[in-house]
């Protein structure tokens, strides 16, 4: 089978857990760039990533890459390039740009460039001059980056963070990718207790208990390259037919999500049934600081408010310290916050085993990260 090259594009900050994770899928040769992970793959592999990507944002299908510093050039190059293996006479196709420290600095105008030169690419194709684009939708992007031209498809359509399950959130949601990338860099594994003491609409304890339960993330949604021909029916059918088949749907967890907030439990178990999770969690309504941990061991992975907003910020610093007062006594648990507060530590009464430089939505954020002992093998 022909070898095409895929892109899984990741926030700022996730690439190394993007990349883990096409290893862990049995991919090789990966390339890891700002904000993406290049690696060969081929047309059943459009399936396989997009329905078992925890933590990228979109796979896309690298059509060609240049040095493009003319229009001229720019047209030329995304001609040669073979679309019309890909798109079908009566496809829709729109095109999406950026540009980053590139003489070609006008988006709009090098989308409309990229635009002509696949429709002219197409009219030697299917001998016509002027196509309906009525059938299956092809997103193009031409991203700029130092007068380097990278022509994209996406694979996706809606961003992989959309898994389906969310029917409501809470404001200021955290992201399902991101929750998952906290869960697969912390020590947490399906045969330890986990808390989300501030687990709003459920995103960190739900995206959890997928992966102790090897759930495809994707399993119930649908993806743009679904309409594709070239991508057939069949390696569609059999990668979610392999992802059911696989599921650990015996496996018992131990995860436990409170919030201090009524309609965000509410929200939450709705969240958790709409995906059958609703026995693997215990979604109570509780404040933190009155939380009953009896556990020896444990992990907690959670996503405290940041006091954003004016007038917050001497509520929020004394929230933490109570976190501090209260987590800090637990020694021999694993403890993860992803916060914006720069006074995280100092607050928290206790330096960071070690802190990630990440970002939620636009906001630039930190994941102060605590490591407890390993628990004995005896104990889950």
């Amino acid at each position: 089978m022909e070898y095409i090259e895929l892109i899984a594009t990741s926030t700022f900050g996730l690439e190394a857990v993007v990349k883990r994770e096409l290893l862990n899928l049995g991919y090789k040769d990966l390339k890891v760039d700002n904000g993406k992970v290049t690696f060969k793959a081929t047309e059943r592999d459009i399936p396989k990533t997009n329905l078992w990507l925890r933590s990228a944002d979109r796979v896309l299908l690298k059509m060609g890459e240049f040095k493009a510093t003319t229009f001229d050039e720019l047209f030329e190059k995304t001609k040669e390039l073979p679309w019309d293996e890909w798109i079908t006479e009566d496809g829709e196709f729109t095109v999406e740009g950026k540009s980053v420290n590139s003489q070609l600095f006008s988006i709009s105008d090098c989308q409309a460039i990229v635009k002509k030169a696949v429709v002219e690419k197409l009219k030697n194709k299917y001998h016509r001059e002027w196509f309906e684009e009525t059938g299956a939708k092809f997103t193009i992007e031409v991203s700029l980056l130092k007068d380097i031209a990278t022509l994209t498809i996406d694979t996706s359509g809606e961003g992989l963070h959309k898994r389906g399950y969310r029917l409501k959130s809470v404001k200021a949601p955290l992201k399902e990718t991101l929750a998952a990338a906290l869960v697969q860099l912390s020590y947490w594994n399906k045969n330890r207790f986990l808390i989300d003491p501030f687990c709003g609409s459920g995103t960190i304890p739900i995206e959890a208990a997928m992966i102790g339960k090897n759930i495809a993330p994707g399993l119930n949604r649908n993806f743009a390259s679904e309409g594709w021909p070239r991508v057939k029916k069949e390696y569609w059918q059999d990668a979610r037919r392999e992802a059911w088949d696989i599921m650990l749907l015996g496996e018992k967890l131990n995860i436990l999500a409170s919030d201090i907030d009524k309609e965000a439990i509410e929200i939450a178990k709705k969240n958790a049934e709409s995906i059958a999770l609703e026995e693997d969690i215990e979604f109570i309504r509780t404040d933190f600081r009155d939380l009953n941990i009896q556990e020896k061991y444990g992990v907690i992975i959670t996503n405290p408010p940041y006091g954003e907003r004016i007038g917050e910020k001497k509520e929020i610093e004394q929230l933490y310290i109570d976190m501090g007062n209260k987590f800090r006594k637990l020694d021999t648990f694993s403890i993860y916050v992803l916060t914006s507060n720069e006074d995280f530590e100092k607050l928290y009464g206790k330096v960071a085993d070690r802190r990630r430089k990440l970002y939620n939505g636009r906001i630039k954020v930190d994941y102060y990260q605590y490591y407890g002992p390993r628990p004995p093998k005896h104990i889950r």
